[in-house]
């Protein structure tokens, strides 16, 4: 009976853990993804009805079949919703990825796969969070990602000011809010309208679950001192190599190694206790392009990027190399190593050629982000991009709908 009972509560732990709806990192053959439209890589946050596509690279070039499914999601992510898939989805998933080309005239070969939604297979009609899961021929989960569909049924005005506690003053950003719902019936505006608030589209540091904090009429207000603040952090660094080949002021030596190229990037120094400079970046963004080519998609090379960072040993303490390249994961892939001849912190990572952004961020030993003591310090002036996602769940409603969305920029900051 003993074994009997501790087998229903490994199961049930699976079935749970199994249901929350938590992005899968790819395997170690699967670079680039990336969600695109009209041909630039975005934040996945799209209009109920509007075309995006998924795309990325298998290295090992072989033409392997995908799939893909759509899964809904409640506001939080801990579950799908209560809907049928035949409720939220027009027509079926657990589709072939049919559109795929290799790689022509790469050092690395890969097989580079595109898939367009809506498609002619099926089409989500609901508004609201979701998971597409890439699955392979034997039905195992190669990777994950999160979008959110929105409808635009609430106007959305936002505002970024510096805190208001003398402590983080410097180093934080706080975001104010007003929902204005005009004639629309929200039942329980206090409790069934919930906010998820982004910066730079990261999922790792966003701030889920803010309520408004009063009503004023037929709007919503959110003005918190603490609970909207995100830390600043400082500008992004980048790498162009859109030109492999060729050093110039991202890219300090390029050699030829086994068949693929070697990109040496300059070293760099934690910024934390320098003055704030501002330079131009695309916050955590890239984009693939080979200056040579017309089609970068599948003419755009990759290399091993050698990233470098003279910081002392930190001993307890993990640095990881993130952006949205690799959707800012945590994992040995992009782990620095303490390299005690040289001194510094470095990894090598296979990346494709074009221009990206990325930071360093320090973490604990249980993974834990130390976003107080970033590498690079925290300062109010950084130029970051906010999101706020609006979501309305009514008294009788069984899914979390998303009735507005809103976009601003710090570098409007207000005191």
């Amino acid at each position: 009976m003993n074994k009997i009972a501790t087998l229903f509560l490994l199961l049930t732990h699976c079935f749970i853990f199994s249901q929350a709806g938590i992005e899968q990192d790819p395997t170690f053959n699967i670079k680039t993804i990336s969600f695109r439209v009209n041909g630039n890589n975005v934040i996945p946050f799209f209009k109920l009805g509007e075309t995006f596509e998924l795309s990325f690279d298998d290295l090992y070039g072989d033409e392997a079949d995908y799939y893909y499914t759509i899964t809904q999601y409640n506001y939080d992510w801990s579950a799908p919703s209560d809907l049928g898939k035949v409720e939220y989805l027009n027509g079926m998933d657990n589709q072939r990825i049919i559109t795929y080309e290799n790689s022509f005239n790469t050092l690395q070969l890969y097989s580079h796969y595109r898939q367009v939604f809506p498609n002619r297979f099926n089409q989500i009609t609901k508004s609201g969070n979701y998971l597409i899961s890439i699955l392979n021929d034997e039905g195992e989960i190669v990777f994950s990602r999160k979008i959110i569909i929105y409808e635009e049924q609430v106007a959305v005005a936002m505002l970024v000011r510096r805190a208001r506690d003398f402590e983080s003053l410097d180093g934080k950003q706080n975001i104010e809010m007003t929902i204005n719902y005009g004639d629309k019936v929200l039942q329980n505006p206090i409790q069934n309208v919930k906010v998820t608030l982004f910066q730079n589209g990261n999922w790792k540091n966003s701030i889920s679950n803010v309520k408004p904090q009063y009503t004023l009429g037929s709007e919503l207000i959110y003005r918190y001192n603490k609970e909207t603040q995100f830390w600043g952090g400082n500008e992004a660094y980048s790498i162009d190599n859109k030109i492999i080949r060729t050093t110039n002021n991202t890219v300090s030596q390029v050699t030829s190694g086994d068949n693929i190229y070697n990109t040496y990037l300059y070293v760099n120094t934690p910024r934390k206790n320098h003055p704030y400079t501002y330079f131009p970046d695309i916050n955590g963004n890239f984009f693939i392009q080979n200056a040579n080519t017309s089609n970068s998609q599948i003419e755009a090379d990759y290399s091993w990027v050698y990233f470098a960072l003279n910081t002392p040993n930190l001993l307890d303490k993990n640095i990881y190399v993130v952006g949205m390249f690799n959707n800012y994961a945590l994992t040995d892939e992009y782990k620095l190593e303490f390299d005690k001849n040289s001194g510094l912190y470095e990894k090598a990572i296979l990346l494709k050629q074009g221009f990206t952004n990325y930071q360093y961020v320090i973490t604990d030993k249980f993974g834990k982000i130390d976003y107080e003591n970033a590498i690079d310090g925290n300062f109010f002036q950084t130029e970051n991009n906010y999101t706020a996602i609006v979501y309305y769940r009514g008294n009788n409603d069984r899914y979390d709908r998303v009735i507005g969305i809103a976009n601003t920029n710090s570098e409007v900051i207000r005191n």
